[in-house]
């Protein structure tokens, strides 16, 4: 590519910074977690969440489990405001979550802010100004003095207005463009507003780091994190919140890697939607920590449900590929993973113990997702493990090893012809179709058993094209004797190879389901029967694979 030496590095690394966070393997316990999604995420749809679609989404949040909701920028619009205190004076508000709103360091902006909260039990306000090199030169063209005058400005401002409202007020402070910011400056900043407001043990600040446009690799974030929580003024009253954007699509490691680094606080969205490229994705950030053990204390046990709202509401997409949420992510096409995926799942009925199926990080079923319709998919790439896998956990139909590669072949080669992915019932009526009590051009209309001291003696009535023809043969089982009459009929030359069997379901009136192959010519040949009298269902298979068998070798003739 060209131009590439129009750029350079865009952000500060600090000095003094031990680095000791990456020694640690897992975050221990979750953030304090900040859905933004009615603020920073509703900023950022093509056509905003109406009113009433707010309250849905918000009230989805809280079901959720969040604690701390972003509920918009009251003075930036009459719906922000009107949302605000719709919430507030309809008692929407659960007792244990804080609403959250943005304001801008001017004295108008934050005198509706707080107007738009009065009334609210539990609130945060949540006040920032942009800090970065950038944005003191090109933007508000000022420096240092006076880019923190505009911080401690609204901060005193914030807290007057403090003192004449009612309910529990919290302070939050962003340097906006925190990455783009000389760490020194913002640590100067931060303790600035912070002198100000005055934390104790009841009354913290959270003092929030952005990263407004993703400059730098995750750990350089992280060293950041680190640097201004040793250089907080009262770090033990602060906490200290993250806020990444996904311009490097590295808004999931900055988050996990600045919690290692010592954050407290995460503020991000449900599948991370936001301006540009995006905000953290909170689902994925709470399901990766209880991928590990660690209870995120969100639900997103029904998250099929939780998407369903979110598209609906926002008009967005969950991409198919996104992680936990997307629809292909269970998604097994490839054969040999399928297979793997049939095998684990038998090994952990079996074992029991901590989950560890190949190629499945979390078990579907924790987040509201189905086996059924999500995990094994067929095909062209499939293989006989997902294909029986299908056929034994929807169908109860067993194929004997052999016989499910057999049909694995025949399922494939069908997608791939009409290039297209096959439902699960589309293959139960393939196997239905090509491969179960086929009764022609051959047929056993009747067939009678007596025992002798060498076998069995059947005497079997054959239909076979127009002509039914009765028989009387020998063998050493059932099966063996109508076989040789079979053999006797179409004058074919074939042996018997494999016969299985099972009942479909586990109870005296169940079905039986028979499968047999057959060998001519160096060449398999199977069929199934499915009957109520396992006797029957047996030979039913027996002649569904000669006629397989019977056609197959009709079609070579007439090439």
């Amino acid at each position: 590519m060209k131009n590439c030496e129009k750029y350079s590095k865009q952000f500060f690394s600090p000095s003094g910074v031990s680095m000791e966070w990456t020694k640690k393997e897992m975050i221990e316990k979750p953030p304090i977690w900040c859905s933004v999604d009615l603020r920073d995420g509703n900023q950022s749809l093509i056509i905003p969440m109406s009113l009433e679609e707010k309250l849905e989404f918000f009230k989805l949040l809280c079901k959720i489990g969040f604690k701390e909701i972003e509920v918009g920028f009251p003075a930036a619009s009459d719906t922000e405001y009107e949302f605000c205190r719709r919430i507030i004076e309809d008692n929407l508000i659960p007792d244990d979550v804080t609403i959250q709103v943005l304001t801008q360091s001017r004295e108008h902006i934050i005198s509706k802010t707080f107007e738009a909260i009065r009334g609210a039990k539990n609130a945060i306000v949540h006040l920032y100004n942009s800090t970065s090199v950038a944005q003191r030169e090109q933007v508000f063209k000022k420096n240092k003095d006076e880019i923190v005058d505009i911080a401690t400005f609204g901060a005193k401002l914030c807290k007057e207005y403090k003192k004449n409202a009612d309910g529990n007020i919290t302070f939050e402070y962003s340097p906006e463009s925190f990455t783009g910011t000389e760490p020194e400056f913002a640590a100067r900043i931060c303790n600035e507003v912070i002198s100000i407001w005055e934390p104790d043990e009841k009354n913290k600040v959270i003092i929030n780091l952005p990263v407004t446009v993703s400059c730098s690799m995750p750990h350089v974030y992280a060293n950041q994190v680190e640097y201004m929580c040793k250089n907080l003024k009262n770090r033990e009253n602060i906490i200290v919140s993250l806020h990444p954007h996904n311009d490097r699509g590295c808004a999931i490691a900055d988050c996990e890697m600045g919690l290692l680094a010592g954050a407290d606080r995460i503020e991000g969205t449900l599948f991370g939607n936001g301006e540009r490229t995006g905000n953290a994705d909170i689902v994925t950030l709470a399901l990766n920590m209880y991928t590990q053990g660690i209870d995120p204390g969100l639900d997103f046990s029904d998250l099929p449900s939780i998407t369903e709202v979110y598209e609906r509401v926002t008009r967005m997409h969950v991409y198919e590929r996104q992680p936990y949420s997307g629809q292909l992510v269970f998604a097994a096409f490839s054969g040999s993973h399928q297979d793997a995926i049939a095998k684990g799942m038998k090994w952990r009925e079996e074992h029991g113990g901590i989950w560890n199926v190949p190629y499945l990080p979390i078990d579907p079923t924790d987040i509201g997702r189905k086996y059924e319709a999500d995990v094994i998919r067929i095909n062209s790439q499939s293989g006989k493990g997902g294909i029986g896998y299908i056929m034994e956990t929807q169908f109860k139909l067993v194929l004997p090893p052999k016989m499910k590669e057999a049909f694995g072949y025949h399922v494939k080669s069908i997608s791939d012809r009409a290039h297209a992915e096959l439902q699960p019932s589309e293959v139960y009526d393939i196997f239905m179709r090509d491969y179960v009590n086929i009764s022609a051009p051959l047929d056993v209309e009747r067939a009678v058993y007596t025992d002798f001291e060498g076998g069995i003696r059947a005497q079997v009535s054959i239909k076979y094209g127009d002509t039914v023809k009765d028989v009387i043969s020998t063998g050493n089982g059932r099966l063996d004797a109508v076989s040789n009459a079979i053999k006797e009929v179409v004058g074919e030359i074939y042996t018997l190879e494999s016969y299985t069997e099972h009942a479909i379901e586990e109870k005296t009136s169940s079905a039986a389901s028979s499968y047999v192959g057959i060998k001519s010519n160096g060449v398999s040949f199977w069929g199934a029967g499915i009957d109520s009298d396992i006797i029957v269902s047996s030979v039913k298979a027996l002649v569904s694979a000669v006629n397989i068998m019977l056609k197959e070798k009709q079609t070579e003739e007439r090439k």
